[in-house]
């Protein structure tokens, strides 16, 4: 028998993300098989307390869904940089498809949990974090002793899929850590106006020395306009948990859009007119994902937390695959060519 030829993603298509903790890999199955039946460019996973995000996604490539793969993002309290590289590396071994390692902070509570106090720079932190991830990555011995991590040594060599080392970014200053050090740059939630005024020049300042700037991967909310949905209540489960966190909430106000926890309709209203949550027909949210990458935006990462939350995985695979349809002919090019 043939094997099942995957449909090979374009530099233009979307991604997938499965947003939500998963209490087994089975759950996120139907999404990895939606990746490898379509062109979608990869499975997202975020960071996980239950079922381990990679740990999951190998229990995929075991299953045989051998696709690309991200984190968005692992957090740094939770294992040092040999460990985060070796853990990145493992997965690009065993799917033999790219992969991107995001990494993130976390906030202050959890860090002082894991080590003793916050990171009195997070900036720092992702700095050095990310330069010793991506220094081992490439086989370089490192002799590395900084204010939040020690190393001396380097990774056994190995041939492997490409692996490229993101941050996760929401306001300018971690932007310009991110231009400095980071292949991709991670958005969540992140208005496309956002991006182009305000991320984007951050970015290429903070990698003003060298060849070209992190690629950047924005999760996008959304959901198609179906019989009985309504778009505030999808826009409010999608974002809710979010909202109540100070650093997301800071980052919509800088974008201008108001987030009001006391006025639950006027926040989904802003935060659909601000293109944080889109919705409308399959056609329509192409479109919108057209603005995305007109502002600087090299992989859209399809989040479908609102219909998963309220409707269940089918729905949301659903959705999912008239968006990647519609994208596959409507997207024009995008303005930075991203790696497959």
């Amino acid at each position: 028998m043939d094997p099942v030829k995957t449909p090979q993603p374009g530099p233009r298509t979307p991604a997938v993300l499965y947003p939500l903790q998963p209490d087994h890999p089975e759950l996120v199955a139907p999404f990895a098989a939606l990746v490898q039946r379509t062109a979608a460019r990869r499975l997202w996973l975020c960071q996980s307390f239950k079922a381990e995000p990679h740990q999951v996604l190998a229990h995929l490539a075991g299953m045989g869904h051998t696709t690309a793969v991200g984190t968005s993002v692992t957090l740094l309290p939770l294992r040092h940089p040999y460990e985060a590289a070796l853990q990145a590396r493992s997965l690009a071994l065993v799917t033999g498809r790219p992969v991107v390692a995001g990494f993130g902070i976390g906030n202050p509570g959890f860090v002082s949990g894991l080590t003793g106090s916050p990171y009195e720079s997070p900036r720092t932190a992702v700095r050095d974090y990310l330069r010793s991830v991506r220094a081992l990555l490439d086989g370089e011995t490192l002799d590395h002793d900084g204010p939040y991590h020690r190393m001396h040594g380097s990774l056994m060599p190995l041939d492997h899929a490409p692996v490229e080392v993101g941050a996760g970014v929401l306001r300018p200053g971690m932007a310009r850590t991110a231009g400095e050090v980071a292949d991709v740059a991670i958005t969540w939630m992140t208005p496309p106006s956002y991006i182009e005024g305000t991320l984007c020049p951050a970015l290429e300042e903070g990698a003003r020395n060298r060849a070209v700037r992190p690629r950047i991967a924005t999760a996008v909310h959304v959901a198609l306009t179906r019989p009985g949905r309504d778009p505030r209540r999808l826009a409010l489960a999608a974002t809710g948990s979010h909202l109540q966190v100070p650093h997301y909430a800071d980052m919509l106000r800088r974008a201008g859009v108001s987030v009001d926890p006391h006025d639950p309709t006027g926040t989904a209203d802003a935060l659909l007119r601000g293109q944080v949550v889109v919705t409308g027909t399959a056609q329509e949210i192409a479109q919108t994902l057209d603005v995305y990458r007109r502002a600087g935006v090299d992989e859209p990462m399809l989040n479908p937390s609102g219909v998963l939350l309220t409707e269940g995985v089918h729905a949301a695979v659903a959705d999912l695959e008239e968006i990647l349809a519609a994208c596959d002919s409507f997207l024009p090019g995008s303005r930075q060519e991203a790696a497959a």
